[in-house]
């Protein structure tokens, strides 16, 4: 039996309403983790761009003001 075959005959809330409820109740969890994953996730990647680019402009900076540039 297909599933479109078994919702065929059921109201139109059964499918768009009661479905999606009982699949939020039972994977919520691993939803509302997997969500947080991928949040933290991209907060971290930019908190290493963010201190890359720092990095790299205080390097600059140094590199511009000393003398010769390469005195390291």
């Amino acid at each position: 039996m297909a599933v479109r075959e078994m919702f065929a005959g059921m109201p139109w809330w059964v499918k768009w309403v009661a479905v999606p409820v009982i699949a939020i109740v039972v994977f919520g969890g691993l939803i509302a983790s997997v969500v947080g994953f991928v949040i933290g996730l991209l907060f971290k990647v930019l908190v290493f761009a963010v201190l890359v680019g720092g990095l790299v402009f205080v390097v600059r900076k140094f590199m511009a003001s000393s003398p010769s540039g390469r005195d390291w």
